[in-house]
């Protein structure tokens, strides 16, 4: 008898850390779940699309069959093997990737833009370390076939200017079926897509290819915009496109001094918005500037590169969006951009990512909290209750 009741006191103790234990194991696994893949659902759940103003003699039916939802975002700059710390690589990629696949999943967006800067090495890359790159970016942003991915190139995936060859550009149209001058037309929608490193203006052989496509282009618009009445032997032959204005996608802004004029939460740092920009590097030349603007006569510019928010207005009228980088190794509050756009008007809305700060401060507090318990478990921190009645008594006492 002694022994079995000595044995059950025994195996009491036992049970009870084992039970605490699996306390502290559903804890860290709760946090953990939160942190890493709830919070990105909780976040992205409140963005909503834009409405489009419609005209009265459209229905609620045909407006929302002839909206276009884009969502578009920029400078993810996926680590390569020369920069890149395998732990900094598995945390980004893991936050891009969790925040676009729920962005796809409760978003449901018909056309995804990546505005440049894919990749961080890209300029550099050997043919393995490209290809592993590519393997992790399809991983990253794979989609359904509902939704079409659309990845317009930035120095960081072909170089800048000087260190830009035929090779590389050759290498990441290939992959991305990515073409400087493109038109992509979806529901009378006109997108230009432009290699903005290759508007350098020195004659260079990327450079003149690039443009003269764009040129060519240009005249396909301009001619497919005039009335159907409007003789003009030069439209001819040409094969008309839809009339909507275009938007130009890109990844360089078009020159501006600097983003001294940037408002919002997520615009540069006010240590750097004074800082003017050098054409040819942070922006576009103004010359460059300029033919984009004649050519084109777009309606709206998206652009990337600075990782910062601005909007600017070109010519009084003309907006142009940069678009914030998508990862938070440049960035606290990543964000994307989500269009409702018809081939005669747009609207846009911000939608931002969890702040890696407010998810830092999660993650200090759960581990303050789990000290706490652990301490108090093992009678090494003296309930608050306790430590005042013992003062009571030794007040009484004296």
């Amino acid at each position: 008898m002694r022994s079995s009741s000595s044995t059950t006191a025994k195996s009491l103790p036992l049970k009870r850390r084992l039970y605490f234990l699996l306390k502290l194991a559903c804890f860290v696994i709760t946090v953990l779940m939160f942190c890493e893949f709830l919070i990105y659902y909780v976040v992205i759940f409140q963005c909503q699309w834009p409405e489009v103003k419609g005209g009265a003699h459209v229905d609620k039916k045909e407006t929302s069959t002839s909206v276009l939802k884009a969502m578009i975002l920029a400078d993810t700059h996926l680590l390569g093997e020369i920069k890149g710390h395998w732990l900094d690589k598995l945390r980004r990629e893991w936050q891009m990737e969790r925040s676009f696949q729920t962005a796809l999943w409760l978003l449901q967006p018909d056309i995804v833009f990546i505005l440049g800067d894919v990749f961080d090495e890209g300029k550099w890359s050997l043919p393995q370390a490209w290809a592993d790159d590519v393997r992790r970016f399809r991983k990253m942003f794979k989609h359904p076939v509902s939704t079409e991915l659309v990845v317009i190139v930035g120095n960081h995936d072909i170089g800048f200017h000087y260190e830009m060859t035929t090779y590389k550009v050759n290498r990441f149209e290939k992959v991305f079926n990515f073409t400087s001058g493109k038109l992509i037309t979806r529901k009378g929608i006109n997108f230009v897509i432009v290699n903005s490193v290759a508007l350098e203006g020195d004659g260079c052989a990327v450079c003149r290819t690039s443009e003269a496509k764009l040129v060519a282009l240009s005249h396909k618009l301009n001619c497919s915009q005039q009335k159907p009445n409007h003789s003009d032997k030069r439209c001819s032959d040409v094969e008309k496109l839809p009339a909507s204005e275009p938007i130009l996608l890109q990844h360089y802004p078009l020159y501006r001094k600097s983003d001294a004029e940037c408002t919002g939460e997520d615009s540069a740092p006010p240590e750097e918005k004074n800082i003017p920009f050098k054409e040819k590097y942070d922006v576009l030349s103004q010359e460059a500037s300029q033919k984009l603007m004649w050519w084109f006569h777009p309606r709206l510019i998206l652009s990337g590169h600075t990782h910062s928010a601005c909007e600017v207005l070109h010519a009084g009228k003309i907006p142009e969006i940069s678009v914030p980088s998508f990862s938070w190794r440049n960035r606290n509050n990543p964000s994307f951009i989500m269009g409702s756009i018809t081939p005669t008007d747009f609207s846009l809305q911000k939608c931002f990512l969890p702040y890696e700060s407010r998810v830092f401060t999660i993650y200090c507090a759960a581990g303050a909290l789990l000290v706490i318990l652990i301490l108090a478990h093992f009678q090494l921190l003296t309930p608050p209750f306790y430590f005042a009645q013992r003062l009571i008594s030794k007040h009484k006492a004296v």
